[in-house]
């Protein structure tokens, strides 16, 4: 069968999405190297073809505001890994020049950034971001697209779902490309964290329930088994959340749940009687069968326990807590509040001040929050800030989607560090773009 051009671009991104996937979410400085290249591939090759370029011109003539603004954040990554002379150090980052003069460090040049590797690095995938942006503009312009979108996510959410149930109930052994060396006892499956793999799930459950809302199943004649395949898809995926036995995976899962009860049940014009069956059969799935043999008391006691949790130990007496490491997050903010330390160098500046930690290290905050606006500082956290509010935030992007995840975003900002994963901002901004469109796809 010859697909269109259309089709192939869509393809073509949706491997884009797999390598993100299978690698770990993106999380490494290589990959984001790799999906760079493939993402600036992919939109050269969009921007060939004349009906996307035209879709590309509406973009940029109404989100001119939010663009510059954008470029503006980018340029301000690029000023933090700019070599300045260290008197002029002394004034955009007081703390880092006493850090140079307490190592003894003999130069007459610095950056900002702590990390500067780390941070150029963090600009490269700012920019894949912003590129992505473009393509999904671009290639998917009217409804078809969007479930299509949803499908792909439910087909392939369910098998690394599978997989890494299998795995699980394995002990978790080592994979050929991943070491398992953490959470041995929850469902990772390609991922080194349970609650990122959790938060991915949870996009490929929401993608599965919005393509089981469809009125125009009955079209074609293969519908019935993309019906059935797709409800179980949802049952994967559910297992697949639960035996991760993430809190903040599990909590978002309940709040889906209940988002779905009150849109189906109170909200729903249409009156779609199938659809309320199949969240009412999840909700007992998930308390009765899963419950029972996964072990919900062992989620239960992760609640219970939260700030007994190490993340890592330092020496004698030097324990650190996910709600610890979120505490030194904030209590470095005031030494770097103004300019920040640097895009993806948090990881250093813990290293910095426990000097001892050896191979042990805290990579991220555990509360986006509070790790952005220190890797940032005030000024590039503005300049994002006003990209967030004039884009998502206008009239045609509320939806039904977009509230639900707006309170993902709330709840991760506070409590996790996934959006710092390159793969879960990819399908945050999927997910906000394609439901911002329904309002004017018919426009297209």
């Amino acid at each position: 069968m010859q697909l269109s051009k259309n089709k192939k671009h869509q393809y073509l991104f949706f491997i884009i999405l797999s390598v993100y996937t299978i690698f770990n979410g993106g999380n490494s400085n290589i990959l984001i190297q790799i999906n760079f290249i493939l993402t600036s591939l992919l939109f050269l090759f969009c921007l060939k073809d004349k009906n996307y370029k035209l879709h590309f011109d509406i973009f940029y003539k109404k989100n001119k505001i939010p663009i510059i603004f954008y470029f503006l954040f980018l340029s301000y990554l690029i000023f933090q890994i700019i070599p300045l002379p260290i008197d002029l150090l002394h004034f955009f980052s007081f703390e880092k020049f006493n850090i140079i003069k307490k190592l003894n460090y003999n130069t007459s040049f610095s950056m900002i950034s702590l990390s500067p590797t780390n941070s150029f690095f963090q600009f490269l995938n700012f920019v894949t971001l912003f590129t992505s942006v473009l393509i999904i503009k671009m290639i998917f312009y009217t409804e078809k697209h969007q479930y299509r979108f949803y499908l792909f996510l439910s087909f392939f959410g369910a098998i690394i779902s599978f997989f890494a149930v299998v795995l699980y109930l394995n002990g978790n052994p080592d994979l050929f490309f991943l070491k398992k060396n953490f959470y041995k006892d929850s469902s990772t499956g390609f991922f080194t964290n349970r609650t990122v793999f959790s938060i991915f799930l949870l996009f490929c459950f929401v993608a599965s329930l919005q393509y089981l809302k469809k009125d125009n199943l009955k079209k074609k004649n293969d519908n019935f088994f993309i019906k059935i395949y797709v409800r179980l898809a949802v049952i994967f995926i559910t297992i697949g959340i639960v035996t991760s036995f993430s809190r903040i995976g599990n909590f978002l899962f309940l709040i889906t749940l209940v988002f779905y009860l009150i849109e189906t049940f109170y909200l729903d014009k249409k009156k779609n009687r199938s659809f309320k069956y199949i969240i009412l059969l999840i909700i007992l799935f998930d308390v009765f069968i899963i419950g029972y043999y996964f072990g919900a008391s062992k989620l239960l006691d992760r609640f219970l326990f939260l700030n007994e949790e190490l993340v890592l130990t330092i020496g004698e007496g030097q324990n650190f807590t996910r709600l610890d490491v979120i505490n030194f997050g904030f209590r470095s903010l005031k030494d770097y509040y103004i300019f920040g330390y640097g895009a993806g160098s948090f990881e250093t500046l813990f290293q910095l001040n426990f000097l001892d930690v050896g191979n042990k290290f805290a990579n991220h905050a555990h509360g986006d929050l509070v790790e952005f606006v220190g890797e940032f500082g005030l000024v590039g956290s503005f300049l994002i800030l006003v990209v967030i509010l004039n884009f998502f935030l206008k009239k045609e992007s509320i939806s039904f989607v977009n509230i639900l995840l707006t309170s993902y975003l709330l709840i991760i900002l506070f409590f996790d560090f996934s959006l710092h994963i390159p793969l879960i901002q990819l399908l945050f901004i999927n997910f906000f773009l394609l439901n911002k469109q329904s309002a004017q796809l018919q426009k297209f």
